[in-house]
């Protein structure tokens, strides 16, 4: 893989991602553990979408890295033999890093998802899991703080499924949106593989944002006062996704023709707004 002999600081420069540049507001040595953390689900995801690679051998590699998660066990990669020693440090169990990796090998083969409950079993394992394991790398005191984890990691991914509709559609084949929603809002699976949308693929996708809206809100209640200032890092990633989601909504769902995104100076700008209010409160 392309990535196996990179160290997690490249990888996560390489990456380019807003969770790269959320990380920016914490205190160093979180933030080295963080970069580790990240490095792992980005490889891991790589694995998983490596294109010159077969199912089998996809597979194969992937049940190595749990085996090795289960057991603790540091295979010599620069990137698994850090971050094996998070759990021990931050107190949350191997088990959550053995999700992350289920999750991205579901993608291996799975290009359907039947319906929302089967969908939210999936954004659990590669979205609201990651979010548990950074709650404990940020510092929380509250369990509460487990439930606005949870939530935002669907907001996030829901934000994500909803923007990379045209692109997972185009470059995999992929529809991550239940085939049951398809089917109450009368969209037609060839509108969405050949980009060419209808009315009522846009009244779905509005009703798909709403619901990734809803959580967004869901976390924004569950985040315990306390555990705010820690929060920071995360609070940045849930301003970003949000404003995209909103922007999505803004522009009328234009994925087919673009991967909408944030300007660098409108998230510094968030960046500073959130660390003014971690600062003096809110």
């Amino acid at each position: 893989m392309t990535s196996g002999t990179l160290s997690p600081e490249q990888i996560t420069k390489r990456a380019k991602s807003n969770l790269a540049f959320a990380l920016a507001c914490l205190p160093k040595e979180r933030r080295r553990d963080m970069i580790t953390f990240y490095a792992f689900c980005r490889v891991v995801d790589d694995i998983a979408d490596a294109t010159d690679v077969g199912e089998e051998e996809k597979e194969k590699e992937l049940d190595y890295w749990k085996r090795c998660v289960e057991e603790g066990r540091p295979p010599g990669h620069p990137v698994l033999d850090e971050v094996l020693m998070l759990p021990q440090k931050y107190g949350f169990p191997r088990a959550w890093l053995g999700e992350i990796i289920d999750g991205v090998a579901s993608d291996i083969t799975k290009t359907r998802y039947a319906t929302f409950e089967e969908l939210l079993g999936y954004c659990y394992k590669v979205a609201s899991v990651v979010g548990l394991v950074s709650i404990e790398i940020f510092g929380h005191t509250n369990p509460a703080t487990r439930d606005y984890a949870i939530n935002l990691g669907y907001a996030l991914q829901f934000t994500n499924i909803i923007r990379d509709v045209g692109q997972d559609a185009r470059e995999t084949g992929r529809i991550y949106l239940p085939q049951s929603e398809l089917k109450k809002f009368g969209v037609l699976e060839s509108e969405i593989l050949d980009g060419r949308p209808s009315e009522r693929f846009f009244k779905m996708m509005d009703f798909q944002y709403r619901r990734a809206r809803d959580y967004y809100q869901a976390a924004a209640k569950a985040l315990p006062p306390e555990d705010r200032k820690n929060m920071v890092a995360s609070e940045i990633m849930g301003a970003i996704y949000s404003r995209i989601l909103e922007k999505l909504k803004r522009e009328r769902f234009p994925v087919f023709k673009k991967r909408c995104r944030l300007s660098n100076i409108h998230k510094v700008w968030i960046l500073g707004s959130h660390l003014i209010k971690a600062r003096f409160g809110r």
